[in-house]
């Protein structure tokens, strides 16, 4: 009779214990998730990220974005990222309710408020915070909503930097194949080389043991004197050239600022690009200062990539 009196009484606990789980799982999920409209990506033309000492406005121009009011190009990977931040915005769960922001990064101090137009129709904004501590989501509020949400993805990072940050680095690019010539100038000394075509050698070459015929022409360089350049100097400018990126734009300072280059260079082709680099004011200063053709300010350029152009030998001769 014991038995069966504990048995009763096991059972009793057990369903108890159900209905306490079962009424406590359906207490923790008797929410909706907020389900933000869609928006179409192409027709953002106007984003605003605000963070608690600066903000950042970006205004779509032609096929790029710009930073308003200055017109700095932006950068395209970055400004991809960002739209795919905003485009795919997804609420994923409840996290509190409790109006502990400084937790989640979201209090006055830290949070970044995202705000994303088309046309003067503001279509998207929301306040983000840092990111979940398995870094698979990111804290996020919602205007006229008190509670804390996780937002799919980690993207914080990327919207908390700053101006400089989202600026192009590209300052000079070109395709190598149509340059046909460069002139180098350094210490009041003028180099110029000239890209030449010319026949082939007639010699029959062997691969894996079969006659080949070499090309018709070839490319070679010469100078003004008809001297053969080292073809690895060449190839050398022409990398650094065609794919220059700096490391930071020199702020409140315009191109005609800087006078009397150390160095120059022009690459010939269907237009030519010049780039200038001028002497440090300060030795002990990383970088060099520097203009270029296809960018509207002064920039610098990291000491590695000044020496990678302005160390090549421009005699170049073999």
């Amino acid at each position: 009779m014991k038995i069966r009196k504990e048995y009763v009484i096991l059972v009793v606990l057990i369903i108890a214990l159900s209905l306490y789980l079962m009424m406590r799982s359906t207490d923790r999920n008797n929410y909706q998730l907020p389900e933000l409209p869609a928006i179409i990506k192409k027709d953002v033309s106007k984003i605003e990220i605000r963070r608690p000492d600066s903000s950042v406005l970006l205004i779509k121009k032609d096929d790029g974005w710009e930073i308003s009011p200055q017109g700095y190009p932006v950068n395209k990977t970055e400004a991809g990222y960002i739209l795919e931040a905003i485009d795919e915005l997804r609420i994923t769960a409840l996290v509190s309710e409790a109006k502990d922001y400084k937790r989640y990064d979201l209090d006055e101090d830290k949070k970044i408020i995202v705000r994303a137009w088309s046309g003067d129709i503001l279509n998207r904004e929301f306040e983000v915070g840092k990111p979940a501590s398995t870094y698979q989501h990111t804290f996020v509020r919602l205007p006229g909503d008190e509670r804390v949400y996780h937002a799919r993805g980690n993207f914080s990072g990327r919207l908390s930097q700053k101006m400089e940050n989202f600026r192009d680095k590209n300052v000079l690019a070109f395709d190598q194949s149509e340059i046909t010539g460069i002139e180098i100038n350094r210490e009041g000394q003028s180099t110029v080389w000239v890209r030449k075509e010319v026949p082939a050698p007639d010699i029959t070459e062997k691969q894996d043991g079969r006659e080949v015929l070499p090309e018709k022409t070839e490319i070679i360089w010469e100078d003004k004197e008809g001297k053969a350049i080292e073809r690895s100097s060449v190839i050398r400018l022409l990398n650094a050239g065609s794919r220059l990126t700096c490391e930071d734009y020199i702020e409140g300072a315009e191109k005609e600022d800087l006078a009397e280059p150390i160095y120059s260079i022009i690459f010939a082709g269907a237009k030519e690009y010049r780039l200038l680099i001028f002497q440090k004011k300060d030795k002990d200063l990383k970088g060099y200062p520097a203009i270029s053709s296809e960018n509207n300010y002064p920039f610098i350029i990291s000491d590695s990539k000044a020496d990678d152009i302005m160390q090549v030998d421009s005699g170049g001769s073999k």
